[in-house]
Formats: structure tokens, C-alpha cells, sequence
């Protein structure tokens, strides 16, 4: 869910109560850097990082970044490198770490199911993300926003200790250049190696030619499938195509875009459905047609224990209540290309989801594109930086049109966004279409619920 929403906290109540609690591993390593530079009040990263195996990995990572009580409100965090082909040892040992952290946090004190969501778009901190993951012992990899294949073969190679490559994507690639960015695990090791256990696989799908596509060419075994439709918060996958059917005309997407269930059953792998299926009703549909469950975002984005602003938590729910509350997709707004679900507020004007509400400035650079600059050389570049630079890079002008920062918006959704002199980035909240949950989860002025009551409701049995 977005970035640092579905935080460990949230997970660790998940998985306690007997589900599968899933954190967010995308842009973890800022997520966590942050935490420390706001003072890690509770301490819980620095106890993490005591439990790291090498234990001057971590501290140069808290070295790093720990401020003591905190940083100044108006002063802004320190930024880390740009994630690039050719990343020094320091900025790789940032992102293990984080993520080692993150999911050591979720799976602490229980021996519940802890999993980790990564996007397939964002392909330089796959690596060693996944093998800070599996340090702390993560039990399931879920990817979506593209087709994993490599992921399955990756995780195998990893619980081994063995090098691991991604072929990485470059735009304007002329030449068909081969682009690879490689890890060795055993580099890190500083002599100590702990015993690393494959997790499952769950690719994120939203078709059965997908899923099969998965089953028939990925490098290692897929264990099952997310399957998700439109309708689900975040990114979704593009449509087939402009069809016919009710809705068709504003939202872009058909009946051709609804996932047939019955031929993923057939494949024979566990999956879960995801996209609008946040109610007991919907629970027992799901299950009717084979699914092991479901996959639910927006009803845990918006209790207690997510990593949203409680302030923004509330006037969403208020707007929702109030039937004020809209939920967009929007195919521009996303520097990655795919359809982008946007929140927006009627009675709160401070959302960057708002044109022309915030200057262009790419300093997180998750989403950022390699291309060739020329026969040996990569460049990076995001449609949603400053309109001149990206065209100097050889970007098309119209691919910035409508482009916002995801990367700045949904830090500052989760409370850490940058500060600008006397300006602080403007939050960007996503959500799934579906709110019919609220009715039923928040009852009185206080307007407010969380995961437990959120699990509750959801149960087949609920009332």
C-alpha cells in the first residue's frame, strides 16, 4: 500500500491475529532513513539494527542518519544518493538494511506470516531489497506493476548465497544493449552467513494470461497469485483496451479487463482476490470461486495502526461519510505509465493531486527511466521532474502533461515529507475505489477503527 502505509506495526497486528501481514518495501530505505532522522522516539530501528548480523553495516547506517530527539521541524532530511547502475557499496548496504528492519519489526515476537510488496517497475533496489528481506526472515515476495519472471530464480539463488542479476530496462536502447545490474551476496557477508530460507512467490496479476505467462517462463516456481482488478488502490494495470461497457467511457477499462477467474483457478496455484472485495459478502464470493482469500488495501490504509497521517486518516472518512470523497484513476498522473488511483478531497485544499499546486523537483528518483545516452552510456530521467530537463534528456514534452511526483507525495502522506524553506511537500493519498466498509467500521464522532475491527468485520461470519 503506497509508500511505508502498510508499515510494520500494521503487519505485526495482521499477522498476529492469524493473517498475512504485508509491508510495504517500496522506497523502504528513505522510509526508514527518515524515521531515524525524526528520532526514533520508541527506539524500535535501533533495536532492530541490533539484531542485524553485521553489526558495522548497521551502525554506519545509523551514523548515517540518527539524529538524537530529532531534527528540527523546518529542517529538511538529509537525501540519500540516487539509486543508479552503477551504486557504491554504501548506498546498496542502506537499502538491506532498511529492509532487513522493516520486515524484523513485522515478524518480531510472533510466529505469524510476514510478507513484503515490491514493484517490478522499480528495478535497482529489487536486489538488494529482497536479500535484506530474507536476512530477517520474510516469509512471502509479492510483485506486481509488471511481470516478475526473474523474481521466482532470484529468491532460489539468494537462499543459497549465490550471485544474483536483474536485466534492467533502458529506454532508447537503439542498439538492443544488454543492461544488468549484479549482487553478491556473499560480498556483504563481512564472514558471517546466516542460514537465508527461499520465501514464496506471489506475483500480482490482473489476468490469467498473466498468470500463465508467470507459470510457463519464470525462472523459479511461482507459489501463487494476487489477482487484482482495476479497481484497487495504488497502481493498476493498463486496460486492454477503450471498450463498450458501462463506465467504459471515463475510467478507460471493460469487461475485457475483468480477470477470469475460473482460468486462473485451473493453473492450480493458491491466489487470492484483490480490487473491491473488502466485505464478509465479498469474503464468501471469493472463496466460492476457489480463491484462498483476499488481498485487502484500502480498509487497513485508512485504521489506527497504518502509516498515514491520522489527521489525513480522518478527513478522508469524514468525506466519505459527508459523500464527499472522490476516487480517480488517473492515466497521466503516474511517471511510470500505468494508471495511477487518486484521492481528492473536496474540503482540503492542501493535496498535490491538484494541478500546478507544487514545483517540479525529482529528488527521490525512485520512479526516474535509464536510457542510453549514447552507445556506452545511461542516463536517468522522470517525466515528472522539471519539463526542460526531461526534454533535454531526450523525453517527449507531452509525457510530462499531468505528471506528479508520487515519490515526494506519498512520503508526505505517511508524514515525512521534505521541507522547502518554509514550504513542506504536499501529500498524495491513493485508495481503492471501494468505501462501502466505513458504514460498518466507524460509528461515532471520533472517526476512527482499527486492523482488529477492520478483521472482524471482514470474517465471513460477521453480522
Amino acid at each position: 500500500m503506497g509508500v511505508g502505509v502498510s508499515n510494520w506495526r500494521l503487519a505485526k497486528v495482521v499477522s498476529r491475529l492469524g493473517e498475512i501481514g504485508v509491508v510495504s518495501g517500496t522506497a523502504i530505505d528513505a522510509v526508514v532513513a527518515r524515521r531515524l532522522q525524526l528520532g526514533d522516539a520508541d527506539g524500535s530501528i535501533r533495536r532492530a539494527l541490533s539484531h542485524f548480523p553485521w553489526p558495522k553495516m548497521a551502525k554506519r547506517f545509523l551514523d548515517n542518519f540518527f539524529i538524537p530527539g530529532g531534527k528540527a521541524p523546518h529542517e529538511p532530511f538529509k537525501l540519500m544518493t540516487l539509486l543508479s547502475l552503477g551504486m557504491k557499496r554504501a548506498r546498496v548496504e542502506q537499502m538491506i538494511v532498511a529492509n532487513f528492519v522493516e520486515v524484523f519489526l513485522a515478524k518480531e515476537g510472533h510466529r505469524g506470516i510476514v510478507g513484503i510488496n515490491y514493484l517490478e517497475k522499480i528495478q535497482l533496489p529489487t536486489l538488494p531489497s529482497l536479500f535484506g528481506a530474507m536476512l530477517a526472515g520474510v516469509d512471502i515476495v509479492l510483485m506486481g506493476a509488471g511481470i516478475p519472471l526473474a523474481i521466482p530464480g532470484t529468491l532460489d539463488r539468494l537462499a543459497h548465497w549465490d550471485p544474483v542479476e536483474l536485466n534492467i530496462q533502458v529506454e532508447d536502447n537503439t542498439a538492443d544493449q544488454a543492461f544488468v545490474y549484479r549482487l553478491d551476496p556473499r560480498e556483504y557477508s563481512s564472514g558471517v552467513r546466516p542460514e537465508l530460507s527461499r520465501p514464496k512467490f506471489l506475483a500480482i496479476v490482473a489476468s490469467d494470461v498473466i498468470a500463465k505467462t508467470m507459470i510457463r517462463r519464470a525462472t523459479g516456481r511461482v507459489d501463487g497469485f494476487v489477482v487484482e482488478g482495476h479497481t484497487a488502490g495504488g497502481h493498476n494495470a493498463p486496460p486492454r483496451r477503450v471498450g463498450q461497457a458501462s463506465g467504459a467511457a471515463t475510467t478507460g477499462y471493460s469487461d475485457r479487463d475483468i480477470p477470469d477467474i475460473a482460468k486462473i483457478k485451473k493453473l492450480g496455484r493458491p491466489f487470492w482476490l484483490a480490487g473491491g472485495f473488502a466485505s464478509p459478502g465479498r469474503l464468501k464470493e471469493a472463496l466460492a470461486l476457489g480463491a484462498n482469500g483476499i488481498q485487502v488495501g484500502t480498509v487497513f490504509a485508512f485504521c489506527d495502526e497504518s502509516g498515514i497521517v491520522p489527521a489525513m486518516k480522518e478527513a478522508v472518512l469524514k468525506e466519505c461519510i459527508n459523500g464527499t470523497l472522490t476516487v480517480t484513476t488517473d492515466f497521466q498522473a503516474s511517471p511510470t505509465g500505468y494508471p495511477f488511483k487518486i484521492v481528492s478531497l473536496k474540503n482540503n485544499r492542501t493535496s498535490q493531486s491538484e494541478p500546478g499546486r507544487r514545483e517540479r523537483i525529482c529528488d527521490l528518483g525512485y520512479l526516474r527511466e535509464l536510457y542510453c545516452k549514447d552507445e556506452s552510456k545511461v542516463g536517468y530521467r522522470c517525466p515528472s521532474e522539471p519539463v526542460k530537463d526531461y526534454v533535454a534528456k531526450g523525453g517527449r514534452e507531452d509525457f510530462t502533461v499531468g505528471k506528479q511526483c508520487l515519490c515526494n507525495g506519498l512520503m508526505a502522506t505517511i508524514g515525512l515529507g521534505q521541507s522547502r524553506g518554509d514550504e513542506t511537500e504536499l501529500p498524495l493519498i491513493t485508495a481503492g475505489d471501494d468505501f462501502s466498509f466505513v458504514k460498518h467500521l466507524v460509528k461515532s464522532e471520533n472517526t476512527h477503527y482499527s486492523a482488529s475491527e477492520a478483521i472482524e468485520y471482514l470474517k465471513p461470519n460477521h453480522s
